[in-house]
């Protein structure tokens, strides 16, 4: 019988994968169209080796029966946490992973040729061995800690392939719009981590299925809250939904696997397996099946004007996922998890094969039905996707652009002043004109920078404050000083700043 503890094999191999390419890539052998037969056979090996492992743990699962949770080594300890490196083998997680892993394999063959001669080949298979070992940690992960770590390496593989293409703007746009999205499902991903050992003592799932009954309703509530915002996120459920369709910008076998058949799933699987939590929050419940009510409905009318093939199969996947979480809220999580492994698998066919369906079909789009076109403001509204786009822009991507542009005007102005950069540049260039080009030292940092100052300015001190009564050089560094001061409270007085305080008051309070 093979020995349960090889699960940890799974996640790691597509992960060395990775590795490997990268390091091969650095050095050279792994480069250009000469290197692209040992990125796909490294690629293929780890990714055929994973899904043999789950097909064998399945064979012995069925023989000896299902191990549940299986210890495989001490992660972190730290007082009184305790992280292990465990994993949950139940019929849930041993059926989901060996669909994904075969789903997985199935889309790298296909990239392997699809994706040939492309400049950024090695780099695409780099992206999708983090994504094959961040969704095995997902599906497999006995806490929610190693969870975590699945979920980050499938966003960060999502965000490098949606901007594989990034020397055009608009793929490098839609990369920053998917990416902080999915840092706001983080954020309760997080927030429900620490509650749960807050209130509760321990990350692993079966202990949080126990421990929930004896909370009060509110704490479950709170806890299972920045579960669900995290599964909102990843699944694009609304108000998460804008960022799903500008996902659709990296190449067709990722659009595939992420957004078709297997991490737009992510926020179901997590609900499914959070399912003995849910149940003693019924608000909670309530509000998922409300949201994914609302997503069925916004994905099944947007996707009638859609005029491309990868649009229309995404809102219909946004319906199909907005009615899993429907079932979810409604407590039939069997149901969801059926119809979860089943679109997958057929939605992951449809996109592989949507390249295909543009040189099969010589017709247009079929038109909007009629019954759509007599509603004209309700077709407008379906154009314009509900203006969910628009209003994601203006509540988070541009504040949150404009917080960067802050942080680069403090660098500029306050920061770089500080470590002493531009003005022992200037004094330096200011000296080699006095001394004949004549090769000075150059003090570096706060310490260096202000010896520096201190050395060529003694003298220009006495002779502009001693000697001229006190104005000059003082006054100067005073209205210097004023100026920076000013301009540090402007910046706290912009609306994004008190909205940041108000938030870390909640987060504080809670």
């Amino acid at each position: 019988m093979m020995p349960f503890e090889l699960i940890a094999l799974v996640p790691l191999l597509p992960f060395l994968a990775a590795l490997l390419i990268a390091l091969l890539h650095l050095a050279g052998p792994a480069r250009g169209e000469a290197g692209e037969r040992l990125t796909a056979r490294i690629t293929l090996l780890a990714s055929s080796l994973s899904f043999l492992t789950l097909l064998g743990l399945d064979a012995a699962a069925l023989q000896a029966g299902l191990p549940g949770q299986v210890h495989v080594a001490d992660w972190f300890a730290s007082g009184a946490l305790k992280l292990p490196l465990s994993f949950t083998l139940d019929a849930l997680s041993l059926g989901f992973a060996t669909l994904v892993a075969f789903i997985a394999l199935v889309t790298l063959k296909f990239s392997v040729n699809y994706m040939h001669r492309e400049a950024g080949f090695h780099r695409f298979f780099i992206g999708m061995n983090l994504f094959a070992a961040g969704m095995a940690l997902i599906v497999l992960a006995g806490n929610a800690a190693l969870a975590f770590v699945g979920w980050e390496l499938a966003g960060l593989s999502s965000w490098m392939l949606i901007g594989y293409a990034y020397e055009r703007d608009t793929a490098t746009a839609n990369a920053q719009r998917a990416f902080l999205t999915n840092r706001v499902g983080d954020a309760g991903f997080l927030l429900g981590i620490a509650l749960a050992f807050l209130w509760l003592g321990s990350l692993d799932w079966a202990d949080m299925s126990v421990g929930a009954e004896r909370l009060p309703t509110l704490y479950v509530g709170l806890m299972a809250l920045g579960f669900v915002t995290a599964a909102l996120a990843k699944s694009a459920q609304v108000p998460f939904s804008p960022w799903i369709a500008r996902a659709l910008e990296g190449p067709t076998p990722s659009s595939a696997i992420f957004y078709g058949a297997v991490m737009v799933h992510a926020g179901v699987y997590l609900l499914i397996r959070l399912q003995p939590i849910l149940v003693h929050a019924p608000g909670v419940m309530a509000l998922i099946a409300l949201l994914g009510l609302l997503t069925a409905l916004y994905g099944w009318i947007v996707g009638y004007v859609q005029t491309d093939v990868k649009s229309g199969l995404l809102f219909a996947t946004l319906t199909q996922v907005g009615l899993m979480f429907l079932a979810c809220g409604l407590g039939l999580f069997e149901v969801a998890a059926w119809h979860m492994a089943l679109h997958a698998t057929w939605r992951a066919w449809q996109f592989l094969a949507a390249p295909s369906y543009m040189h099969l079909l010589h017709q247009a789009a079929p038109a909007a039905p009629a019954w759509l076109t007599r509603f004209p403001r309700l077709y407008t509204a379906a154009l314009q996707r509900f203006w969910l786009e628009t209003l994601a822009d203006r509540l988070l991507t541009r504040p949150t652009q404009a917080l960067a542009r802050d942080m680069r005007a403090i660098n500029d102005n306050v920061v770089s002043r500080l470590v002493g950069m531009p003005e022992a540049q200037r004094a330096a260039a200011l000296l080699d004109v006095r001394e004949n080009n004549e090769a000075v030292v150059k003090g570096r940092g706060l310490a260096g920078g202000l010896l520096m100052w201190v050395a060529e300015h003694l003298g220009q001190f006495e002779q502009r404050l001693v000697l001229q009564g006190g104005g000059g050089s003082l006054g100067a560094g005073l209205r210097r000083l004023g100026d920076w001061l000013q301009w540090v409270e402007s910046l706290l007085e912009q609306p994004r700043y008190l909205l940041l305080m108000v938030m870390a008051t909640l987060v504080v309070i809670l």
